[in-house]
């Protein structure tokens, strides 16, 4: 764990719905959301059940819930950037302090939390030191 906090932050990270091309990506970082909210990562739309992929390396350290993205699980990464993955339908066998490489299942595509009226997705936040960063042009960057 100590090496990647060490590490550079990534400038490419990999597509983490399973099947998903990041030519299929749109960027909707930063459209309004209720309350005056923005939005602070991008909704990667798939089937119910499909599932959810490490984008990065890093260490498992929340699995958990919370109003808005429901089921989640946050991974830190790389020069301590945390990856947020939510609305997940499940969560795959892992567990917290669980290392993890890019293309390791977390989960599978849900609408839990604050997407129950929506089509299942979802929804991937990269946090660093300075807040919420723009998850889009690194995935548009990643392997193909």
């Amino acid at each position: 764990m100590a090496r990647l906090a060490w590490q550079d932050a990534p400038t490419s990270v990999a597509v983490p719905v399973q099947g998903v091309a990041a030519a299929r990506l749109a960027d909707t970082w930063g459209a309004a959301r209720s309350n005056g909210r923005r939005h602070e990562g991008i909704d990667i739309f798939a089937r119910r059940g499909t599932p959810v992929l490490a984008a990065t390396e890093g260490v498992v350290t929340r699995i958990g819930t919370n109003n808005l993205g429901g089921q989640v699980v946050w991974v830190m990464g790389p020069g301590r950037q945390m990856h947020y993955y939510a609305h997940l339908d499940g969560y795959a066998d892992i567990a917290r302090g669980q290392l993890v490489q890019p293309g390791d299942v977390l989960g599978f595509v849900g609408n839990t939390g604050n997407a129950r009226t929506t089509p299942p997705h979802l929804h991937y936040g990269i946090y660093g030191a300075g807040g919420a960063l723009n998850p889009y042009p690194l995935l548009k960057a990643g392997p193909r």
